[in-house]
């Protein structure tokens, strides 16, 4: 699994990117699946970021009767305090940590890296960008939650302790319960990070209105 780096989608900016976006995708879907937000964003037509959004590899899923799909990290129960694989979230970690440092080499700064994701990607961002060596733009969770539940992740990197986190969650999600994502909002908010949470009246799902407080929200 860590061999080998990250197929992807790649949207490239009109201009020379400057900036990057990284979107990490929930648990069976794939780069694809969010791909076309890149247009619903409404960016200005002359912004310079570059969207990546990987495909996570395919693994077997304790939850889902061990189908093989694609996944960042194993998912053994619905219990908050015993749901990701760690060992799975760490590995996944590195590959997405390879990604970011492929963007550097490409002469991307850090700290106009933006890691975001969905669900299953967004526990990823979370984690992946709060333990970040390297300073970031910014982080975004979208409807997921902390791995460790009701603690923050081991080795929070301090170059990151004021890089903005956006959380956005449906109040009627049935697959990550906004309990869930509240939690990781108020033990962020505890430690002092710069943090934004916004509720959605919907389920597991995105909608235009999301789109649109995330168009402003990078920008």
């Amino acid at each position: 699994m860590l061999d080998k780096p990250l197929e992807r989608i790649t949207v490239e900016p009109i201009t020379k990117a400057t900036a990057c976006v990284i979107w990490l995708h929930g648990l069976g879907d794939s780069g694809a699946g969010f791909a076309p937000v890149v247009p619903a964003l409404g960016l200005p037509s002359d912004h310079a970021i570059r969207f990546i959004f990987p495909h996570a590899p395919e693994q077997a899923v304790t939850i889902n009767g061990g189908y093989v799909m694609r996944a960042w990290y194993d998912i053994k129960s619905m219990d908050l305090h015993d749901r990701a694989d760690m060992q799975g979230v760490i590995e996944s970690e590195v590959l997405i940590r390879s990604l970011i440092d492929e963007q550097i080499a490409l002469g991307i700064e850090s700290s106009n890296i933006v890691l975001a994701g969905f669900s299953q990607g967004g526990v990823m961002s979370l984690f992946t960008g709060l333990r970040l060596q390297h300073k970031l733009a910014g982080i975004m969770g979208l409807s997921c939650y902390l791995p460790t539940a009701d603690k923050l992740p081991n080795d929070l990197a301090s170059v990151n302790a004021l890089t903005p986190v956006l959380q956005q969650h449906g109040v009627q999600d049935e697959v990550v319960l906004l309990s869930a994502g509240l939690m990781a909002f108020e033990l962020l908010k505890e430690q002092g990070y710069v943090n934004q949470w916004q509720t959605y009246d919907m389920g597991h799902n995105v909608l235009p209105e999301q789109l649109r407080d995330i168009s402003k929200w990078l920008q």
